[in-house]
């Protein structure tokens, strides 16, 4: 069973817009060492919506033989083709990954599959391996925890979901109460911004950035152990950081952070993202600063 703190990996480029496979690597050295209990590459906050096939097959080799084992990888395969989804997610399993990340199948603003289509699509790529199923408004899809519940008891392999929809509390502590034990591991997304609530509401882990995981794993350790007091000061130590994140600066913000620190070269995203603005990105670095984070002092 996997709990704690499963950050995502961003993908560094260089100047170009090329990977920067170096920096990727040096980037899964600082998670390591900041005490994780595994990482997911190639999601949303890892700008995989500006990969191409080839890029993500190379990413996913690299972070696996670099990682050899030491924690356990979740692949990012989500696409609107179950056909595609269930070969994304072999490949995956095949390179070594423990488990796959995937939102409900959607294209564009409009293309949904209907509810029970949706059933069927983590159904057909279930059969290739097992699934975290990503809850998140993105997609624009609103599965019901009762939905989502009937998947974690229904389908063998769907036993973990990540939930960031609003409401987040509310919906973990009705799935939990509706999946009873087909569900293993529901965790919290979105940056760790409501993960208190998240916990109280029986969420084991927390699946955020890549720019406090240490902080956010002890939250998460402090408060498994009975230790909730203590999990809130730290929490609310750095939480002017996290809703600085969540508020303003998106993804960018750890890639920012980890330019600074000198974990990479280059905080640039893909074209057409645009880059922070200098004065955000000064507030950010300021309020990072003055809480003198790991990801700030890793590479010194």
């Amino acid at each position: 069973m996997y709990s704690g703190v499963f950050p995502i990996a961003p993908t560094p480029f260089d100047a170009d817009g090329d990977l920067d496979l170096a920096g990727q690597a040096r980037v899964v050295d600082f998670l390591i060492d900041a005490g994780v209990d595994g990482i997911c590459i190639l999601a949303n906050y890892s700008e995989q919506f500006a990969l191409t096939d080839d890029e993500r097959d190379r990413l996913t080799r690299l972070i696996l033989d670099h990682v050899a084992g030491r924690i356990p990888v979740i692949v990012t395969t989500s696409h609107y083709s179950s056909r595609v989804a269930a070969a994304r997610s072999r490949r995956a399993q095949e390179l070594g990954a423990r488990m796959v990340m995937l939102m409900p199948p959607y294209h564009s603003a409009t293309i949904r599959a209907t509810e029970e289509a949706t059933v069927a699509f983590f159904r057909a790529v279930a059969g290739a391996v097992e699934i975290l199923i990503q809850d998140a408004p993105v997609s624009g899809v609103a599965l019901s925890p009762a939905v989502l519940a009937r998947l974690a008891r229904d389908i063998d392999g769907v036993r973990y979901f990540k939930i960031e929809m609003p409401g987040a509390a509310a919906r973990l502590r009705e799935l939990i109460e509706r999946a009873g034990p087909a569900l293993e591991g529901p965790f919290d997304g979105e940056e760790g911004i409501t993960l208190l609530p998240d916990l109280d509401a029986g969420a084991t882990g927390t699946m955020p950035s890549s720019m406090i995981p240490d902080v956010l794993g002890r939250v998460v350790q402090l408060h498994a152990n009975g230790r909730r007091d203590e999990a809130t000061a730290l929490y609310e130590r750095y939480l002017p950081l996290i809703t600085y994140e969540n508020r303003q600066c998106g993804l960018l913000a750890t890639k920012a952070l980890m330019k600074e620190g000198g974990i990479i070269a280059c905080e640039a995203p893909r074209h057409p993202t645009p880059a922070l603005h200098p004065t955000t990105r000064a507030g950010l670095v300021e309020v990072a600063r003055r809480l003198d984070p790991l990801v700030l002092r890793w590479a010194r």
